[in-house]
């Protein structure tokens, strides 16, 4: 009898310490290194070992990632406590009443310090109408990565210009013979990294889409920016023709397999050219800014992942501490070097070991301060949706850069107004 009394007592506590016990789910997307988030998920819950976190990962891109995420929230489901979402979805999950506001947490004063430590440009964009809505993970921004020993071979020097990139594929196409081997890679689908293809000849001409709230975008900069990525399948012959389908990881899976001489990518591909165990590039890739055109500037579109809890999460005070750790300098640190994501501090950019793994981002610093930003607009989804489906339509010639041009100012003004 005593033994039976002593065992429901220890089920009972342990019960009770299950019961106690703080369970986490949070939200990644496919290409956000889930397998290196859970190694830092471990170490979290090793040092607080009542609270257990688990992964949900979700699409490949950052739209397929909100599909699914505006479903569960427009449905008030609290199954997910805090979310990794685009630099671009802050307004839109302040808007929708979405986030937690994380100013709750933090007074006045400390939340102004914490954001400090970050690059400017992340604490703004988290900073929605004086409401903190998310804290920085991993910075990013578009690069230009070329083969090392292609260019090597023909006597090249890293192109700083458009024109120069062009004439240098042309002459390493014509050298070369390969019918595997393309030019230059861009995002041309349905997707968010070809927002930032539309916006990168407007922002090297000097232009923008808005200024103030107000659009300040031209039919004639609408016409130039699609005009420039059809030219270089129809009129260079430096990209294939059906640019219409590429996606940002088709072109990094492509140029891992030796296929392209210049790819405009995100900081992650550095880490899967160099360790990826199928990588036919491993030690041939070199990264710099992107081209100028001439006597313009370089332009690169910011990229970048902040943490947001769930306003629907259960357990937000939980779901907070995680949050200020996930975004912390010791894990900017670790993604840096186990998954080549731009770190949100400015002093990991000097700091050897993440050098060690990315030595490329001792010149990274400057590009990611001065890229650009896609317009803040609460009703990003449908501005970023008349950009990406304009510079579509022309790839895939149902439209002519002209149509599609006076399209997106009609679209924009719609939306703008």
């Amino acid at each position: 009898m005593k033994k039976f009394f002593w065992l429901l007592v220890a089920i009972l506590v342990m019960s009770g310490a299950l019961a106690q016990q703080a369970r986490l789910r949070v939200f990644v997307g496919g290409q956000q290194r889930p397998d290196v988030l859970r190694k830092i998920l471990d170490t979290y819950q090793q040092r607080n070992p009542g609270v257990r976190v688990e992964i949900e990962v979700g699409g490949a891109t950052s739209d397929q990632q909100q599909q699914y995420l505006t479903t569960v929230l427009a449905s008030r489901d609290p199954s997910i406590d805090a979310i990794l979402i685009d630099v671009v979805r802050p307004a839109q999950y302040a808007a929708a009443k979405w986030a937690d506001t994380l100013n709750k947490y933090l007074p006045a004063a400390t939340q102004q310090a914490l954001l400090k430590q970050y690059l400017p440009a992340y604490a703004k964009a988290n900073v929605i109408n004086g409401q903190l809505v998310a804290l920085p993970s991993f910075a990013d921004a578009q690069f230009l990565y070329y083969r090392k020993d292609l260019l090597e071979k023909y006597g090249f020097k890293p192109p700083v210009t458009w024109d120069e990139a062009i004439k240098q594929a042309q002459t390493i196409l014509a050298g070369e013979r390969n019918a595997n081997l393309n030019g230059i890679g861009f995002m041309g689908n349905i997707s968010e990294g070809t927002v930032c293809s539309f916006l990168l000849p407007i922002w090297a001409a000097g232009g923008d889409v808005d200024e103030g709230g107000k659009l300040i975008l031209t039919e004639a900069q609408a016409r130039a920016s699609l005009q420039f990525w059809l030219d270089l399948m129809d009129k260079h012959k430096v990209s294939p023709p059906n640019m219409a389908e590429k996606a940002q990881d088709t072109i990094r899976q492509e140029m891992q397999a030796g296929r392209w001489i210049f790819g405009t990518l995100f900081a992650y591909a550095w880490n899967r050219f160099q360790n990826d165990a199928d990588s036919q590039v491993k030690g041939k890739i070199g990264v710099v800014p992107l081209p100028k055109f001439e006597g313009g500037r370089s332009a690169s579109c910011l990229g970048g992942w902040q943490w947001t809890i769930s306003d629907f999460s259960k357990n937000k005070a939980q779901a907070y501490k995680l949050v200020r750790y996930l975004s912390s300098p010791e894990v900017s640190k670790i993604l840096a070097i186990e998954a080549s994501n731009l770190p949100v501090f400015p002093s990991l950019y000097r700091d050897p070991d993440v050098l060690k793994a990315n030595p490329w981002f001792a010149d990274a610093l400057p590009v990611v301060q001065s890229a650009r930003a896609r317009p803040v607009h609460p009703r990003y989804p449908e501005v970023a949706d008349v950009m990406r489906k304009a510079l579509n339509a022309v790839l895939a010639r149902t439209k002519t850069p002209e149509v599609a041009a006076k399209e997106v100012i009609e679209g924009l003004r719609a939306i703008y107004r």
